[in-house]
């Protein structure tokens, strides 16, 4: 399996999994659509720098319809209803609850790729996958259970976040950074005026500023490095890995709340990274057939896929320019990328 994304979804986790007992102590100063609005609107100023730096930029209603319609599914459910769901599921629990309750989106993402997006797993990548909840379940045995409100509402995020997952690992024509921004920006600016205008709202401009630079590294940052994993190996695998954040949520939580780590967390440890492990063994080749295509995405021309010509001079940079695909019967190791959304 590809070791850059691997690392890529891992950062992603450790900085998501920073964002649980980070909001926690936020919402006990900001209304909870207020707090979702300043995390994504962080979210899109974290990834900012990243945009300016790239050569290309494309505006959102200049891409493809389907990419458009991905993007705005993206939008809803990841950006405006599952933050708010989570951060309402964060209020009625504790941050080691609702992190390990977080688990249930690996869930999610893996059932909506197997029956609605053509996803694939080989029988590593279910192993990695039965062993991840496995961890979770474990740590629960040694947390007080949850309000079932509490956990309705996580499951409920899950879920959001779980169709988010899939949307954005399909977008194509703009860049995970690209995509990272407009949600943020769109969804935090509409969360923002909903809290305002039912006085769902606090003013402080230092822990405005505290909120909104959590957003950019645990939403912003974090977002947008699953995003290019995901576009790479594809959602399910790229939440197997993602799946571990709720463990750095509550080690994070242990390290600045000076709670003691059991013996169930270290051995819960132990079983993310052997899943980790045999994900990073994982292997995925069969015979298979690209028909003839065009279109516009984030691409690099050493991937046995783009060997048209190009202006750039470089084989391993990713760029975008429209180009077409020929007719083609390979046989090859890959993913459910954009480009292997294939039957088996």
């Amino acid at each position: 399996m590809p070791k850059i994304p691997i690392i890529l979804a891992l950062i992603a986790a450790i900085l998501f999994g920073a964002a649980t007992p980070a909001s926690k102590f936020l919402l006990d100063i900001f209304g909870t659509y207020q707090l979702a609005g300043f995390l994504y609107l962080g979210a899109s100023l974290g990834v900012l720098p990243f945009i300016l730096m790239q050569k290309a930029f494309s505006w959102p209603w200049k891409i493809d319809k389907k990419s458009g319609l991905f993007l705005l599914g993206s939008v809803v459910f990841g950006g405006l209803l599952g933050p708010v769901l989570f951060l309402f599921g964060l209020r009625f629990a504790s941050a080691a609850s609702v992190s390990i309750w977080l688990n249930l989106e690996l869930v999610a993402t893996a059932l909506l790729g197997i029956i609605l997006f053509r996803d694939h797993l080989t029988a590593l990548g279910w192993l990695s996958f039965g062993i991840m909840p496995a961890a979770a379940l474990l740590l629960a045995t040694g947390e007080e259970q949850a309000g079932l409100q509490g956990g309705m509402l996580v499951a409920a995020a899950c879920f959001c976040w779980g169709f988010d997952n899939h949307f954005t690992a399909m977008i194509t024509g703009i860049s995970p950074a690209q995509t990272t921004f407009w949600k943020g920006a769109v969804a935090g600016t509409v969360n923002l005026i909903i809290g305002i205008a039912i006085g769902d709202f606090t003013l402080s401009i230092s822990k405005g500023a505290m909120a909104i630079g959590i957003g950019a590294f645990s939403y912003g940052l974090s977002v947008m490095l699953y995003i290019s994993a995901a576009q790479r190996i594809g959602a399910t695998r790229s939440q197997i890995i993602f799946s571990a954040s709720p463990f750095f949520g509550v080690l994070i939580s242990a390290l600045f709340l000076a709670e003691i780590i059991s013996m169930l967390q270290m051995v819960s440890t132990l079983m993310i990274l052997s899943a980790l492990v045999f994900l990073f063994f994982d292997h995925h080749s069969h015979i298979h057939r690209h028909g003839t295509k065009s279109h516009n995405h984030w691409h690099r021309h050493d991937d046995k896929h783009h060997d048209h010509s190009s202006d750039d001079p470089s084989p391993g940079i990713f760029h975008t320019h429209p180009h077409q695909h020929k007719k083609t019967a390979h046989s090859h190791p890959h993913w459910p990328d954009q480009n292997h959304r294939h039957d088996h």
